[in-house]
């Protein structure tokens, strides 16, 4: 019998872990190892994927306005400033919290980006995948949006993209006609999705005298929710200081009622009279935030009725992300 030849591979270009892109779990590995990318460099990518980031905005401009404007806030939109100045075309980037059809960023006919905030996101780090939207959309065609996708677990944060230095200063809208420059001239399911979110934002109003404390009316009664930068410990214990006297309201008929948590900040909510506007809150908002800083620099241990407003205000907080 012939002998049968040895068998040779074709050896296969060399490629760095920096330089294999993101692909399908199920395709093989772009590194050429025959296997498939869920089980060979894929196994880092889904591990970075899944990796809770804690505070995603930290180290922004208005880290306590990203979140509110994530969480809290219906419809809102920020100029943004980028490190390395805008692109030859793109005449502006503007954040907003919804986009029409929920899409994660749009590329206008004139060349500006919009970059959408609440959207849900593929990886545990909100701030690499809206980097990742934010870079394809200043590449992408004018009038066209940008879809979602993974982003790659060593992509660039907000953080490498944005101007630390940018002022970031959020427009609250009654409704979602910024979408759009020319309603009439509207595609049916873009007019559609105006006019489904218009329906249902809640109004709000964010306060001039103090950072991120945004007024918001419902049906039942009005409500001062305020992104708050300090540790959750020290502020929980400023705010059970203050509760146990007596000084933890914003005026006649309103409540400290317990606070939210929201990607690492914590957010005290105060229920306010339905009459209460966001003009009314002004002058308390601003005299509650001076007794605050004087409850936090406080560092006496907790009395019997402290440790107990405390632990009735733990109880009522609520996790949103």
């Amino acid at each position: 019998m012939a002998k049968k030849r040895p068998q040779t591979k074709a050896k296969q270009p060399q490629i760095t872990d920096g330089e294999i892109p993101v692909v399908g779990a199920r395709e093989p590995c772009p590194c050429g190892s025959g296997r498939r990318y869920k089980a060979c460099h894929g196994r880092a990518a889904a591990q970075a994927s899944t990796e809770l980031v804690h505070r995603p905005f930290e180290g922004l401009a208005g880290e306590c306005d990203w979140v509110a404007l994530r969480e809290l806030v219906p419809a809102a939109t920020v100029e943004l400033t980028l490190k390395a100045g805008l692109p030859e075309g793109v005449p502006s980037v503007t954040l907003a919290t919804v986009l029409p059809m929920a899409w994660p960023a749009l590329r206008r006919d004139d060349g500006s980006v919009l970059l959408g905030l609440q959207n849900d996101t593929a990886s545990g780090d909100i701030s690499r995948d809206l980097a990742d939207t934010l870079q394809r959309a200043l590449t992408a065609e004018p009038g066209t949006p940008v879809e979602g996708r993974r982003a790659p677990a060593d992509g660039p944060r907000l953080q490498d993209l944005l101007d630390p230095e940018g002022a970031f200063e959020p427009v609250v809208h009654e409704g979602f006609e910024f979408w759009v420059p020319d309603a009439e001239n509207a595609t049916p399911d873009v007019t559609a999705s105006l006019e489904r979110a218009n329906a249902a934002a809640i109004p709000t109003v964010k306060l001039t005298g103090v950072d991120a404390a945004y007024w918001c009316e419902t049906p039942e009664k009005n409500h001062l929710r305020w992104v708050m930068p300090h540790p959750e410990e020290q502020l929980l214990d400023a705010l059970a200081r203050l509760h146990a006297a007596g000084r933890s309201n914003l005026g006649e008929g309103t409540r400290l009622v317990g606070s939210f948590r929201a990607h690492g900040l914590t957010v005290p909510v105060w229920d306010l009279p339905s009459g209460v506007g966001a003009e009314d809150i002004e002058k308390p908002a601003a005299e509650f935030a001076e007794r605050l800083a004087g409850a936090l620099v406080t560092d006496a241990p907790l009395t019997a009725d402290e440790r107990r407003a405390r632990g009735g205000l733990t109880n009522r907080q609520v996790t949103l992300s």
